[in-house]
Protein backbone atom coordinates (compact mmCIF):
# COMPACT_ATOMS: atom_id res chain seq x y z
CA UNK A 1 0.00 0.00 0.00
CA UNK A 2 2.76 2.63 0.95
CA UNK A 3 4.79 1.65 -2.45
CA UNK A 4 1.18 2.48 -4.47
CA UNK A 5 0.96 6.01 -2.62
CA UNK A 6 4.39 6.26 -3.50
CA UNK A 7 4.18 5.37 -7.06
CA UNK A 8 1.19 7.69 -7.44
CA UNK A 9 2.98 10.28 -6.04
CA UNK A 10 5.71 10.04 -8.15
CA UNK A 11 3.54 10.25 -10.90
CA UNK A 12 2.17 13.42 -10.21
CA UNK A 13 4.73 15.21 -9.90
CA UNK A 14 6.16 14.49 -12.69
CA UNK A 15 3.26 15.34 -14.63
CA UNK A 16 3.60 18.55 -12.94
CA UNK A 17 7.40 18.91 -14.11
CA UNK A 18 6.87 17.53 -17.74
CA UNK A 19 3.43 19.17 -18.40
CA UNK A 20 5.14 22.10 -17.51
CA UNK A 21 8.05 21.70 -19.85
CA UNK A 22 6.99 22.23 -22.91
CA UNK A 23 5.77 25.87 -22.34
CA UNK A 24 9.66 26.43 -21.31
CA UNK A 25 10.91 25.11 -24.42
CA UNK A 26 8.82 27.21 -25.83
CA UNK A 27 9.96 30.64 -24.20
CA UNK A 28 13.25 29.03 -24.83
CA UNK A 29 12.63 28.95 -28.64
CA UNK A 30 11.99 32.73 -29.08
CA UNK A 31 15.94 33.38 -28.41
CA UNK A 32 17.59 30.36 -29.74
CA UNK A 33 17.19 27.36 -32.30
CA UNK A 34 15.69 24.34 -31.51
CA UNK A 35 19.37 22.17 -31.42
CA UNK A 36 20.56 25.13 -29.13
CA UNK A 37 18.17 25.05 -26.68
CA UNK A 38 17.79 20.59 -26.73
CA UNK A 39 21.50 20.98 -26.03
CA UNK A 40 21.45 23.77 -23.52
CA UNK A 41 19.07 21.49 -21.82
CA UNK A 42 20.91 18.01 -21.83
CA UNK A 43 24.24 20.15 -20.98
CA UNK A 44 23.08 21.92 -18.07
CA UNK A 45 21.72 18.58 -16.68
CA UNK A 46 25.27 17.10 -17.13
CA UNK A 47 26.74 20.18 -15.09
CA UNK A 48 23.97 19.04 -12.26
CA UNK A 49 24.44 15.84 -12.25
CA UNK A 50 28.28 16.09 -12.14
CA UNK A 51 28.33 15.32 -8.20
CA UNK A 52 26.40 12.02 -8.87
CA UNK A 53 29.01 10.56 -11.40
CA UNK A 54 31.92 9.36 -9.55
CA UNK A 55 28.77 7.21 -6.92
CA UNK A 56 27.96 6.03 -10.22
CA UNK A 57 31.44 5.12 -11.69
CA UNK A 58 32.29 3.23 -8.85
CA UNK A 59 29.06 0.88 -8.86
CA UNK A 60 28.65 0.45 -12.52
CA UNK A 61 28.86 -2.61 -13.97
CA UNK A 62 30.42 -3.55 -17.53
CA UNK A 63 26.99 -4.97 -18.38
CA UNK A 64 25.21 -1.80 -17.56
CA UNK A 65 26.77 0.22 -20.10
CA UNK A 66 25.31 -0.68 -23.41
CA UNK A 67 21.49 -0.39 -21.82
CA UNK A 68 22.70 2.78 -20.04
CA UNK A 69 23.86 3.77 -23.61
CA UNK A 70 20.66 2.90 -25.20
CA UNK A 71 18.52 5.23 -22.38
CA UNK A 72 21.03 7.94 -22.71
CA UNK A 73 20.34 8.51 -26.19
CA UNK A 74 16.86 7.22 -26.81
CA UNK A 75 15.53 8.20 -23.41
CA UNK A 76 17.01 11.60 -23.10
CA UNK A 77 19.16 13.04 -26.18
CA UNK A 78 17.27 12.18 -29.09
CA UNK A 79 14.08 13.06 -28.52
CA UNK A 80 15.18 16.43 -26.59
CA UNK A 81 15.96 17.50 -30.18
CA UNK A 82 13.19 15.83 -31.68
CA UNK A 83 10.44 17.94 -29.13
CA UNK A 84 12.68 21.00 -29.62
CA UNK A 85 12.36 20.53 -33.55
CA UNK A 86 8.77 19.64 -33.48
CA UNK A 87 7.86 22.57 -31.30
CA UNK A 88 8.98 25.06 -33.83
CA UNK A 89 5.82 24.29 -35.45
CA UNK A 90 3.19 22.35 -33.40
CA UNK A 91 1.45 24.37 -30.41
CA UNK A 92 2.79 22.92 -27.44
CA UNK A 93 -0.59 21.39 -26.09
CA UNK A 94 -0.67 19.57 -29.40
CA UNK A 95 3.00 18.05 -28.48
CA UNK A 96 2.07 17.14 -24.95
CA UNK A 97 -0.98 15.52 -26.48
CA UNK A 98 1.00 13.14 -29.18
CA UNK A 99 3.25 12.55 -26.15
CA UNK A 100 0.45 10.62 -24.61
CA UNK A 101 1.17 8.07 -27.08
CA UNK A 102 3.90 6.44 -24.90
CA UNK A 103 1.92 3.79 -22.68
CA UNK A 104 0.86 2.29 -26.28
CA UNK A 105 4.26 1.72 -27.67
CA UNK A 106 5.47 0.88 -24.18
CA UNK A 107 3.18 -1.93 -24.42
CA UNK A 108 3.78 -3.05 -28.01
CA UNK A 109 7.50 -2.95 -27.79
CA UNK A 110 7.65 -4.78 -24.46
CA UNK A 111 5.23 -7.37 -25.84
CA UNK A 112 7.18 -7.68 -29.24
CA UNK A 113 11.20 -7.54 -27.76
CA UNK A 114 10.58 -8.18 -23.96
CA UNK A 115 8.65 -10.40 -23.41
CA UNK A 116 6.28 -8.45 -21.57
CA UNK A 117 2.70 -9.53 -20.87
CA UNK A 118 0.28 -7.45 -19.59
CA UNK A 119 -2.98 -7.96 -18.37
CA UNK A 120 -6.39 -7.35 -19.29
CA UNK A 121 -6.59 -4.57 -16.85
CA UNK A 122 -3.20 -2.72 -18.09
CA UNK A 123 -4.68 -3.09 -21.89
CA UNK A 124 -7.97 -1.30 -20.98
CA UNK A 125 -6.11 0.99 -18.87
CA UNK A 126 -4.18 1.82 -21.95
CA UNK A 127 -7.75 1.80 -24.23
CA UNK A 128 -9.05 4.60 -21.24
CA UNK A 129 -6.35 6.14 -20.78
CA UNK A 130 -6.07 7.43 -24.85
CA UNK A 131 -9.70 8.03 -24.85
CA UNK A 132 -9.19 10.40 -22.05
CA UNK A 133 -6.94 12.50 -24.16
CA UNK A 134 -9.14 12.10 -27.21
CA UNK A 135 -11.42 14.33 -24.74
CA UNK A 136 -8.70 17.01 -24.02
CA UNK A 137 -8.03 17.09 -27.64
CA UNK A 138 -11.17 18.18 -28.64
CA UNK A 139 -11.32 22.32 -27.98
CA UNK A 140 -7.33 22.08 -26.65
CA UNK A 141 -6.70 22.53 -30.60
CA UNK A 142 -7.97 25.20 -32.71
CA UNK A 143 -6.48 23.77 -36.12
CA UNK A 144 -6.76 19.71 -37.29
CA UNK A 145 -4.16 17.78 -36.60
CA UNK A 146 -2.21 17.37 -39.97
CA UNK A 147 -0.08 14.17 -40.16
CA UNK A 148 3.19 16.03 -41.51
CA UNK A 149 6.83 15.33 -40.67
CA UNK A 150 6.56 17.35 -37.33
CA UNK A 151 3.56 14.96 -35.84
CA UNK A 152 5.95 12.15 -37.02
CA UNK A 153 8.81 13.63 -35.25
CA UNK A 154 7.05 13.22 -32.14
CA UNK A 155 5.36 10.06 -32.48
CA UNK A 156 8.82 8.79 -32.92
CA UNK A 157 10.18 10.36 -30.17
CA UNK A 158 7.38 8.46 -28.08
CA UNK A 159 8.86 5.44 -29.82
CA UNK A 160 12.55 6.18 -28.70
CA UNK A 161 11.16 6.55 -24.91
CA UNK A 162 8.74 3.50 -24.97
CA UNK A 163 12.27 1.45 -26.00
CA UNK A 164 14.02 3.13 -23.25
CA UNK A 165 11.70 2.31 -20.64
CA UNK A 166 11.64 -1.41 -21.45
CA UNK A 167 15.21 -1.29 -21.38
CA UNK A 168 15.69 0.78 -17.98
CA UNK A 169 13.34 -2.15 -16.37
CA UNK A 170 14.44 -5.23 -18.50
CA UNK A 171 18.00 -4.67 -18.15
CA UNK A 172 19.22 -1.75 -15.50
CA UNK A 173 16.83 -2.99 -12.80
CA UNK A 174 19.84 -3.86 -10.09
CA UNK A 175 21.28 -0.10 -11.04
CA UNK A 176 20.88 2.66 -9.07
CA UNK A 177 18.37 5.25 -10.41
CA UNK A 178 20.40 7.79 -9.72
CA UNK A 179 23.00 6.53 -11.27
CA UNK A 180 21.45 5.62 -14.59
CA UNK A 181 21.29 9.27 -14.89
CA UNK A 182 24.37 10.26 -14.26
CA UNK A 183 26.15 8.27 -16.34
CA UNK A 184 23.46 8.70 -19.02
CA UNK A 185 23.91 12.26 -19.16
CA UNK A 186 28.13 12.06 -18.61
CA UNK A 187 27.68 10.05 -22.10
CA UNK A 188 25.52 12.82 -24.01
CA UNK A 189 26.26 16.19 -21.96
CA UNK A 190 30.02 16.54 -23.65
CA UNK A 191 28.83 16.23 -26.96
CA UNK A 192 26.34 19.18 -25.99
CA UNK A 193 29.28 21.30 -25.13
CA UNK A 194 31.12 21.22 -28.45
CA UNK A 195 27.97 21.60 -30.16
CA UNK A 196 27.18 24.86 -28.17
CA UNK A 197 31.25 25.90 -28.60
CA UNK A 198 30.59 26.07 -32.28
CA UNK A 199 27.15 27.54 -32.61
CA UNK A 200 26.71 31.37 -32.35
CA UNK A 201 25.25 30.60 -29.03
CA UNK A 202 27.53 32.40 -26.89
CA UNK A 203 26.90 35.71 -29.51
CA UNK A 204 22.71 35.33 -29.41
CA UNK A 205 23.28 35.31 -24.98
CA UNK A 206 25.69 38.47 -25.12
CA UNK A 207 23.30 40.60 -28.17
CA UNK A 208 19.91 39.21 -27.51
CA UNK A 209 17.88 41.35 -24.90
CA UNK A 210 15.67 38.38 -24.08
CA UNK A 211 18.46 36.15 -24.29
CA UNK A 212 19.00 35.37 -20.26
CA UNK A 213 15.42 35.24 -19.87
CA UNK A 214 14.94 32.21 -22.50
CA UNK A 215 18.35 30.93 -21.26
CA UNK A 216 16.76 30.98 -17.74
CA UNK A 217 13.77 29.04 -18.85
CA UNK A 218 15.68 26.47 -20.13
CA UNK A 219 17.79 26.10 -16.77
CA UNK A 220 14.52 25.67 -15.18
CA UNK A 221 13.34 23.10 -17.90
CA UNK A 222 16.95 21.02 -17.65
CA UNK A 223 17.17 20.83 -13.06
CA UNK A 224 13.30 20.06 -13.07
CA UNK A 225 12.21 18.68 -16.15
CA UNK A 226 15.41 16.74 -16.97
CA UNK A 227 18.02 15.68 -14.54
CA UNK A 228 15.62 15.80 -11.71
CA UNK A 229 12.64 14.24 -12.92
CA UNK A 230 15.23 11.42 -14.57
CA UNK A 231 16.14 10.47 -10.84
CA UNK A 232 12.76 9.93 -10.10
CA UNK A 233 11.58 8.93 -13.52
CA UNK A 234 14.32 6.01 -13.33
CA UNK A 235 13.21 5.17 -9.33
CA UNK A 236 9.75 4.64 -10.24
CA UNK A 237 10.41 2.77 -12.97
CA UNK A 238 12.47 0.67 -10.27
CA UNK A 239 9.36 -0.29 -8.32
CA UNK A 240 6.87 -0.10 -10.60
CA UNK A 241 5.84 -1.42 -14.28
CA UNK A 242 7.22 0.26 -17.33
CA UNK A 243 3.24 0.12 -18.69
CA UNK A 244 2.49 2.39 -15.15
CA UNK A 245 5.10 4.66 -15.58
CA UNK A 246 4.34 5.39 -18.86
CA UNK A 247 0.92 6.23 -17.85
CA UNK A 248 2.09 9.81 -16.84
CA UNK A 249 1.82 10.96 -20.64
CA UNK A 250 -1.71 10.76 -19.95
CA UNK A 251 -1.46 13.30 -17.02
CA UNK A 252 0.91 16.06 -18.77
CA UNK A 253 -1.61 17.33 -21.17
CA UNK A 254 -3.84 17.86 -18.19
CA UNK A 255 -1.14 20.09 -16.78
CA UNK A 256 -0.72 21.61 -20.07
CA UNK A 257 -4.19 22.86 -20.30
CA UNK A 258 -3.62 24.16 -16.78
CA UNK A 259 -1.36 26.50 -17.53
CA UNK A 260 -3.61 27.35 -20.69
CA UNK A 261 -6.35 28.30 -17.93
CA UNK A 262 -4.07 30.52 -16.17
CA UNK A 263 -3.33 31.99 -18.89
CA UNK A 264 -6.94 33.06 -20.13
CA UNK A 265 -8.04 29.71 -21.82
CA UNK A 266 -11.66 28.57 -20.85
CA UNK A 267 -12.03 24.89 -19.16
CA UNK A 268 -14.43 22.72 -20.64
CA UNK A 269 -16.42 19.71 -19.71
CA UNK A 270 -14.68 18.12 -22.31
CA UNK A 271 -11.41 18.99 -20.03
CA UNK A 272 -13.18 17.48 -16.73
CA UNK A 273 -14.75 14.47 -18.80
CA UNK A 274 -10.90 13.36 -20.19
CA UNK A 275 -9.68 13.92 -16.62
CA UNK A 276 -11.59 11.71 -15.26
CA UNK A 277 -11.46 9.04 -17.77
CA UNK A 278 -7.61 9.55 -17.55
CA UNK A 279 -7.20 8.88 -14.02
CA UNK A 280 -9.57 5.67 -14.26
CA UNK A 281 -7.10 4.59 -17.50
CA UNK A 282 -3.99 5.00 -14.80
CA UNK A 283 -5.54 3.52 -12.43
CA UNK A 284 -6.30 0.18 -14.46
CA UNK A 285 -2.73 0.08 -15.79
CA UNK A 286 -1.53 0.07 -12.55
CA UNK A 287 -3.45 -3.02 -11.62
CA UNK A 288 -1.52 -6.83 -10.88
Amino acid sequence: MERTVKNYFSVAILAVIWGSSFILMKKGLEVFNYMQVANARILIAFITLIPLVPKALKSVKRRHFFPILITALLGNGIPAILFAKAQTYLDSSLVGILNSSVPLFTIIIGFLFFKIKPNNANIIGVLVGLLGVLFLTINSINTKIMLDKYVFIVILATIFYAVSMNVIKNYLQDFNASSITAIAFLIIGPFSFVYLSNTDFLYQLNSHPSAYKALGYIALLSIFGTSMASIIFNKLLNRSTAIFTSSITYLIPIVAIFWGFLDGEIITINHIVGFIIILCGVYLVNRE
